[in-house]
Formats: C-alpha cells, structure tokens, sequence
C-alpha cells in the first residue's frame, strides 16, 4: 500500500502546485488587463461628446446629436416659440431618429421626425433638409391648442400620430435640460469635450448661424467677422431686439459649444465666462463680454 499512497501524496502535491500556478497566472493576467485598460483610458482622454448638466446630473448626447438639437433650439427661437416646444421637439427627435437625419424608417418615413411623405409632409428632398422639417414639426404643433401645458408626450403624440404614444415620455428629462440650455435659461450648463481641432472657417460658422436662425433663405442681423478666426455675435439682434440680452447671449454661446465640433469651434466667450476646447469645459473669463455679445473662435488649421 505504501507506493499507491506515495503516488497519491505526490499527484496530490503537482495538483495543488498547478492550481497554484493557475492562480498566480490569472492574477498576473487580471492585473495585466487592468494595467491595459488603465493605459487606454490615459490614452483616449475624455469621451468625445457633449452634455447639458442639471444640477448634479449630465445629459449626454453624441456630437452629431448635440449639432441636431442645436438646430431644433434655433429653429424655435427664430418662429418665436417658447423653451417648451423646444422640449417637445428634442423629445420627438430622440425617439424617431435619435436626434439624426436619417433617410429610412417605418414605411416611408424619413429624417430627424420621421415625417412621411404619404402623409402630407412634403416630399423625401423636402422633408431630409433639417431645417424644413423641423418648421413642419413646429408648424403641426403650433396648431395644437394648448401644448404648452400638456406632458411631452401627449403635445408630440399630437403631432406625430405615432403608434407607441407614450414612448416621447423617456426622453423628457434629457430634453428638458438641453432645451434650458440652449434657450439660455441655464447659463454654462452645455459642455462639448471633442477631440483637437481640424481646418475651419469663420464663413462656415456664420453661414450655420444663418440657416439655423434666419428665415429660410435669409439672413439675421448682429453677426459680424472679426478678422480672419473670430465672429462677434449681438445676441438680441440676432434673436430679436425684445430678448432679454443676458439670457439670449447664453443661448447664442450654448448653441456654438454644440456645434463646435462640426465647425472647428475652440472658444466660446460670453459675459464671465469662456468655454474652451482645450479644456471641454466653462470657466471663468478674464475679461467678461457685455450682457448680450458672445465672442467665438474658429479653428483655421
């Protein structure tokens, strides 16, 4: 009996030795994984994206989400429509395309609000420029009567006939607090970290600034080049003289933090604050702006 009991003493002892080894193995991996993770997050930095922050919480939206929901913001201010359209239009935006002109969907559906031609919207050209179909959306919910005090989802059901009507619902909470944003009633709450910058142009910001703000095929008053990489923008002149220019300058520079990373943005500046690229964030300026004049820089490569 005593070399079957060796035997088993010494299977015994290469069996331990090898979980042993397994274990230190795994450990070294497990660590080595971590170690890698660590050296990726050093590398790739802040997420590129951008965000309206609400108290203690952050709303986050892609880049090309944030540059849509720029426009929906642009569009209700130029038809003279109050922040609670621009809630319900980024709500109704969110669910049907996530905030992308797309050029499908459910039968003939196409673009930001999937409008359907079928249906009387206008055709597949008209309906894929943002711009026409975010003024069809607010035309339709201009002529529901009294949207203002309805849920968001209830104002966007109405106008989109949609067969999950209560699907708008999710979305409240991030619309709410990118429409206060970009309305201007929360001052430095839009931020953007983005990657450096490419060639831009100061021609592409302000020809941006008119398609979003200008009646259709026109152009707004107050925008005016300040040499080669700078706009001065006169925010209530461009919003309309009756704005109150503090909280419409705050809307013109949270509209130009969400689109920085389509047009080469690196600094937004307006009254105490500047929000810069380098940094993704807002923070005190040095020499504040006057109520109502937002400053912005453009990358030219």
């Amino acid at each position: 009996m005593q070399p079957a009991t060796d035997r088993a003493l010494r299977l015994g002892v290469r069996v331990l030795a090898g979980t042993f080894t397994f274990l230190l193995v795994l450990a070294a991996g497990a660590a080595g994984v971590a170690a890698l993770l660590r050296q990726l997050e050093d590398v790739a930095g802040e997420p590129v994206r951008c965000a309206a922050v609400d108290g203690e919480t952050s709303w986050f939206l892609e880049t090309d989400q944030a540059e849509t929901a720029a426009l929906i913001a642009a569009r209700a201010r130029q038809l003279d429509l109050p922040a609670r359209a621009v809630t319900i239009g980024l709500a109704t935006g969110l669910q049907e395309s996530k905030l992308r002109n797309i050029d499908y969907g459910d039968r003939d559906s196409v673009g930001i609000f999937q409008q359907r031609p079928s249906q009387g919207w206008g055709t597949v050209e008209q309906i894929m420029d943002p711009v026409y179909s975010t003024d069809a959306f607010y035309e339709g919910l201009s002529r529901v009567d009294g949207y203002i005090e309805m849920d968001v989802t209830v104002a966007a059901q109405a106008v989109q006939r949609s067969g999950f009507p209560d699907a708008y619902a999710k979305h409240e909470a991030r619309s709410r607090a990118w429409a206060s944003g970009l309305t201007g009633y929360s001052a430095a709450s839009i931020t953007c970290t983005l990657d450096d910058p490419g060639a831009g142009s100061v021609d592409a910001y302000v020809a941006r600034v008119h398609r979003d703000y200008a009646p259709a095929g026109e152009q707004v008053p107050g925008v005016s080049a300040a040499g080669d990489a700078a706009v001065v923008l006169d925010a209530p002149a461009v919003l309309g003289e009756d704005e109150e220019p503090l909280r419409a300058g705050w809307s013109l520079a949270q509209w130009s933090v969400a689109v920085a990373d389509a047009l080469e943005v690196v600094e937004v500046r307006h009254a105490d604050q500047v929000w810069t690229r380098d940094e993704g964030a807002w923070a005190p300026a040095e020499e504040p702006t006057d109520d109502g004049q937002v400053t912005v820089l453009v990358s030219t490569g």
